[in-house]
């Protein structure tokens, strides 16, 4: 099915080309990631996906839409990162007395935050996880150094995290630093690698590819990749310090709402 078909556009054949192009831009660089990673799952880019992500980037949206769209994104990140975890077959009796073939999580889980960003992606988990566990890692980028290393401060996880998958959150992955470091965290706790998915907003070629390399047995899932990631180490177009716009914190370039920094525009 083409594409034009798939989302019943019934405009013109040249208006379409027009309306689905950043559509198609965005697939085809989706696509190359891909090809390249592996253990990358980038979530199906749709009209919807892309409108949500319009929303959270836009420097005008306030902070009660940034966060009400982030949490439909996180919503599906969470559902699509489920999906890929193991399942056993299990046979159940329905009301009607009648046998009904399906599954059922073939281990226990539990979800790891990365502070303070990543915080903002458990309600997702909690909301179709009841009472999943969730660990805590403090890892900060030190902003006055030009590799802007990060830096370990404080964790806190399930004492049989050995024994469960680990969904890794943390909406924004720049250079890779923080994520590559807490993956380390969960494996010196004895957590197997492949038992860690890394579940992410906003990702970057550079990033993608310095966590697939340092720990190729993970799996990532992310909504979005941007192509570029600057001298300042972040991420373009980006959508500002996720953490700042989500909690209501910022006051920089990354999240102030002022005329120059513009608002949705007709392509």
């Amino acid at each position: 099915m083409c594409i034009r078909d798939r989302y019943n556009l019934t405009a013109s054949p040249a208006q379409c080309q027009t309306d689905l192009k950043p559509l198609q831009d965005h697939i085809r660089f989706h696509d190359s990631i891909s090809r390249t990673h592996p253990n990358v799952h980038i979530l199906q880019m749709t009209p919807q996906l892309l409108a949500l992500h319009t929303k959270i980037r836009d420097g005008q949206c306030t902070r009660d839409d940034f966060v009400f769209y982030s949490n439909r994104i996180m919503r599906l990140l969470v559902e699509e990162s489920l999906a890929m975890l193991p399942f056993s077959p299990v046979q159940i009796t329905t009301p009607t007395g009648s046998p009904f073939d399906g599954y059922m999580f073939k281990s226990l889980l539990c979800g790891v935050s990365i502070v303070r960003a990543g915080e903002s992606m458990e309600q997702a988990l909690r909301d179709v996880i009841k009472g999943v566990r969730i660990g805590k890692i403090l890892i900060q980028r030190q902003e006055d150094t030009e590799e802007k290393a990060a830096q370990l401060y404080y964790s806190k996880l399930p004492n049989d995290i050995k024994d469960r998958q680990v969904m890794l959150l943390d909406p924004m992955l720049a250079s890779g630093g923080s994520a590559i470091c807490a993956v380390k965290v969960l494996i010196d706790a004895g957590c197997p690698e492949e038992q860690i998915t890394f579940v992410n907003l906003v990702s970057c070629p550079e990033g993608l590819a310095n966590l697939a390399k340092a720990y190729p047995k993970i799996k990532i899932v992310t909504s979005f990749v941007d192509p570029i990631l600057n001298k300042d180490k972040w991420i373009i177009p980006g959508l500002g310090d996720f953490g700042d716009r989500f909690y209501g914190t910022e006051e920089d370039q990354h999240g102030r709402r002022v005329p120059s920094m513009g608002s949705a525009k007709p392509l």
